[in-house]
């Protein structure tokens, strides 16, 4: 397999990722209530994930990521599903991704085509107890081992373009990653759910996380997300120092804080405006910038203008 994603990197030009798939999703009236978040539309309404994808690209996103963030086989399967229906539902978010990605190239062949990434979350996204904000998991290393593994060898023989190990808040977990990610065929990326630009929200130094993955080549690419836009400069700087062969993913949500005991948002949206703060992202080292939760089509336009305008 080509590897797009290495061309893309060693293109020198930085690009922009999509934003929050679920966010979209919400936007345009889908009802994604439960565990299963956005992944329970790969059966109820798979053209939604078409539609929300295809806004991405629309805005200027040259990468997206599939809706199987929250998707598991343990997961689908207590929603009803029996073991192959699961794993044909998770390999249905990549084909759907890419089915966006055919239909936006169609309506514009002079457009670079996009990359699709294989959504990998962390273990706390799949029991949807908060844990994934703070990486205190009730699991053993085997387990969480085994959760991650049966996940990645079943999207490795996906036409999916690479992972995007998302919103790790463990340095254990990370451990595991670096080993497993070892043991596959597609390149990656992983991003980390910190406290601040230099710690993991399990208190793991971030240096220490990012230093898993230093020597493996099919991690091209490290970074933060799901966090507050006003710790990326710090991460930035912290990953620069730690892995400077690595590229720099940044996908921070808007600075609201979301309480998962009523699945709700509260504060206000961060001043910074988006364009402002992509370029200032690019300037700093990073070369993939995007958002996350309740970063919509619209701050991702922003940030291609930005992008495209500094690059």
């Amino acid at each position: 397999m080509t590897n797009e994603f290495a061309a893309l990197l060693a293109a020198g030009r930085p690009a922009v990722i999509d934003g929050g798939l679920s966010t979209q999703c919400e936007a345009m009236g889908h009802n994604i209530d439960g565990e299963l978040w956005s992944a329970q539309l790969l059966q109820s309404n798979p053209r939604a994930l078409v539609d929300a994808t295809r806004a991405y690209l629309d805005a200027g996103a040259r990468i997206v990521a599939t809706a199987s963030y929250q998707a598991s086989r343990k997961g689908l399967m207590a929603a009803g599903h029996t073991g192959e229906q699961a794993d044909q539902l998770i390999l249905d978010s990549v084909s759907l991704a890419r089915r966006a990605c055919d239909e936006y190239l169609a309506d514009n062949p002079d457009a670079e085509p996009a990359l699709v990434a294989a959504s990998i979350g962390p273990y706390g996204a799949v029991v949807h107890d908060g844990s994934e904000y703070t990486g205190a998991y009730d699991i053993s290393d085997e387990d969480l081992r085994a959760f991650h593994e049966e996940r990645l060898a079943l999207l490795d023989t996906s036409d999916a373009d690479l992972f995007a190990c998302e919103t790790i808040p463990s340095g254990r977990e990370a451990e595991i990653l670096a080993d497993l990610l070892g043991r596959v065929s597609k390149p990656a990326w992983v991003s980390f759910s910190c406290l601040d630009g230099s710690h993991l929200v399990d208190g793991t130094p971030l240096a220490t996380a990012a230093g898993h993955f230093t020597a493996r080549d099919g991690v091209m690419a490290l970074g933060v997300n799901c966090v507050p836009p006003e710790i990326v400069l710090a991460a930035i700087e912290t990953l620069r120092e730690t892995a400077p062969g690595k590229a720099i993913v940044v996908y921070p949500n808007s600075g609201e804080t979301y309480r998962s005991e009523d699945n709700s948002w509260h504060g206000t949206s961060t001043p910074l405006q988006c364009e402002q703060a992509a370029a200032e992202w690019v300037a700093a080292g990073a070369s993939l910038v995007g958002g996350c939760c309740r970063i919509g089509p619209e701050q991702i336009a922003a940030m291609s203008q930005s992008v495209n305008n500094s690059g």
